[in-house]
């Protein structure tokens, strides 16, 4: 049986993060998003005047933050081929790029398709919006409304390309991995 690529998805503010994070401290191997990253440094580099939930406003070419984006989780899957465990877990996966363009209204072309197309992941897990534990934050830009939309291009996304995304419950951090790891037979 080969390694497992295990993506954990959802819009902000499901809990995913603290999923990842939990993961780790558990000793499985995690690759983080990369979005709080580019989205910090943009906006340090853009007009911070504007408070939009859009961190594209905050970038002078959008189309090559999302290929950044694109080629930066890309990466991550090429890596975790020579990472000799049984399983990674991605913080976001490749499709999240397309899904959140498409929330956002902006066009893209057949070689953003054939990267989500050749990077395959081998389980998906979405972490639902939860209003209870919802937060927005300096790099967490959206609304709870505009969450639960993401959540829908992240499931519409997912789903174009093939995968049957696994809904994890609502409880606590500990719990929702628990579920994970006997989803995935790693208890």
């Amino acid at each position: 049986m080969g390694k497992k690529k295990v993506v954990i998805t959802g819009a902000p503010g499901t809990g995913k993060t603290s999923i990842v994070n939990g993961l780790e401290s558990m000793g499985f191997h995690c690759f983080h998003e990369i979005i709080r990253d580019m989205t910090s440094k943009a906006k340090q580099e853009g007009d911070t005047k504007v408070f939009e939930s859009n961190p594209l406003v905050f970038v002078d070419d959008a189309m090559q933050f999302n290929k950044d984006l694109l080629y930066g989780r890309a990466k991550h899957f090429k890596e975790s081929l020579d990472i000799q465990v049984p399983v990674s877990f991605f913080d976001r996966g490749v499709p999240d790029v397309l899904a959140y363009m498409d929330f956002f209204g902006q066009p893209y072309g057949k070689e953003f398709i054939d990267i989500c197309m050749n990077h395959r992941y081998d389980t998906v897990f979405i972490v639902p919006p939860w209003e209870e534990i919802y937060v927005s934050d300096g790099e967490r830009l959206e609304t709870y409304e505009e969450a639960e939309s993401i959540h829908l291009a992240l499931m519409n996304t997912y789903t174009q390309f093939g995968y049957h995304p696994i809904s994890v419950p609502k409880d606590v951090i500990q719990k929702r991995i628990d579920y994970i790891l006997e989803t995935l037979n790693q208890l």
